[in-house]
Order: C-alpha cells, then sequence, then structure tokens
C-alpha cells in the first residue's frame, strides 16, 4: 500500500512539473480576450493532450530509447518560441487579424507544444514499467487544472496590463521556448 501512495505522489509531482509549462502557456494564452467557455474548452484540451502524449510515450518506451524524448522537447520549443513571436508580432502591427489564435488549429498547436514534453517522460516511464492508468490521470488531471489556473490569472492580467497584455503573453511563451532550447546549443 505504501509503495502505491509512493508512485502517485511522485506521479503527481511529475505531473505538476510537466503542468507547469501549460500554466505558462496558459498565462499568455490568457492574456487574449478569452470567455470563460473557452478557458474551459482550451483546459480540456491541453488536458486530453497530457493524457494522450504520454500514453503514447509509454508505449513507444517499451520498443524505444529515450533519445526520441530529445527531439520532442526540441519540437515544442520551437513551437513555443513561434507562437510567441506571432503573439508579439501581431500586438506590435496593430491589427486585429492573427495568424495563430488559441481556436481551432492555432489551440492544436499549443496544446501540442506544451504536451511534448510529456509525451518524452512518458517514454521513459514506459521503459520503466509505470502503471499507464495512473500516469495519464495524473498528468491529465494536473495539466487541465494549471492551464485553467494560467488562463485565468492571465485573463485577470489582461485587464491590468492593457493593449500590450497580448505582446506580454508572447513574450511568455517565447521566454518558456527559449528555455527548452537552450540545452541543445
Amino acid at each position: 500500500m505504501s509503495e502505491m501512495v509512493g508512485e502517485i505522489v511522485t506521479l503527481m509531482l511529475m505531473a505538476f512539473a510537466l503542468g507547469m509549462d501549460a500554466f505558462s502557456v496558459g498565462l499568455g494564452m490568457g492574456m487574449y480576450k478569452l470567455r470563460l467557455k473557452k478557458i474551459i474548452n482550451i483546459g480540456i484540451m491541453i488536458g486530453l493532450f497530457h493524457v494522450w502524449m504520454p500514453l503514447l510515450g509509454l508505449i513507444a518506451g517499451k520498443f524505444l530509447s529515450d533519445k526520441f524524448g530529445t527531439f520532442a522537447t526540441f519540437i515544442g520549443g520551437f513551437l513555443l518560441i513561434l507562437l510567441g513571436v506571432q503573439m508579439v508580432w501581431s500586438t506590435l502591427k496593430k491589427s486585429d487579424e492573427k495568424v495563430i489564435s488559441p481556436i481551432g488549429f492555432g489551440l492544436l498547436l499549443f496544446a501540442l507544444s506544451v504536451s511534448l514534453d510529456s509525451f518524452s517522460v512518458g517514454l521513459t516511464l514506459g521503459i520503466y514499467g509505470a502503471k499507464t492508468i495512473m500516469v495519464i490521470l495524473c498528468f491529465g488531471i494536473m495539466a487541465t487544472i494549471q492551464t485553467w489556473a494560467g488562463l485565468l490569472l492571465g485573463r485577470k492580467m489582461q485587464g491590468w496590463v492593457g493593449s500590450y497584455s497580448e505582446a506580454l503573453g508572447g513574450a511568455i511563451l517565447l521566454a518558456f521556448g527559449l528555455k527548452l532550447l537552450v540545452p541543445f546549443f
């Protein structure tokens, strides 16, 4: 019994650490003018990606080495930089037209960019034989909650920062993407 409690605590801590990027991205996306219904949908979408990506990682981890996880982190960092630059650029050009926004395909890009590291961790956990159901539940629930927290805080900050809130959100995404890529250089 204590072994299972220890595994759940460990997985929750891992899920919290992985969900911090979902929180950060949520903080940046919350700077968009989003309705509460959209915030709920975004949180659920990111939570679902945090279920599927580690599940795919767990399955692949039984067959692949951990080298593939580095590639996933690189792609995630690159996507966050792309999204951050787009947000800053759209603020500077003073146009309402956005190249990428947190709806439709843009939401899929956001969700994918923050869940790629979950794939890497799932890959490692698959190599070590972790319990699949516990992993995906912990990761999905924690990412959803942290995304909602980030989005709601970002929404509140958007009112304080005014018209530059989208640029601030983009800068947050850009910084987080650069943080992911620094180990590669």
